[in-house]
Order: structure tokens, then C-alpha cells, then sequence
């Protein structure tokens, strides 16, 4: 059996905690993840979501991305 790797969006707050809600759906490619997250990122920042952690299977892949205000 073939593990596929997993990528989802952990979802930060201003204060730097991770949120409960909204979550990140899990994404078997990272090239999906980052298009949920180019199509999802303006409701996510009027949720108060500040910042984005992209985790490839439970680690942190690149640097925190933060998204502007709406």
C-alpha cells in the first residue's frame, strides 16, 4: 500500500495560536492546497485568520504567510 503525502493549511490567528475554526480541508498534492488557499484566502482573513502555515505531513513547509486584511 502506497502512503500519499498530505498537505493542509494550519490557520493562525494574530496572537499566533492556531484556530480550531475555520480549518483546512487535507490535500493529497500541494499544488491543490495552494490553489483551495488562493481561492479561500479572503474568507479566511474575514474569519480572523492572519497568518498560514503550509504542513506537509504534520511539518512546516516554508515560511508563515501572512494574508492582508479585507
Amino acid at each position: 500500500m502506497t502512503v500519499r503525502p498530505r498537505w493542509r493549511w494550519r490557520l493562525l490567528a494574530a496572537a499566533g495560536g492556531e484556530l480550531d475554526r475555520p480549518t483546512s480541508p487535507v490535500f493529497l498534492a500541494r499544488f491543490d492546497a495552494e490553489q483551495w488557499l488562493g481561492e479561500h484566502w479572503r474568507g479566511l482573513a474575514a474569519q480572523d485568520v492572519r497568518t498560514v502555515v503550509l504542513e506537509h505531513d504534520g511539518r512546516d513547509e516554508g515560511a508563515p504567510l501572512p494574508l492582508p486584511p479585507v
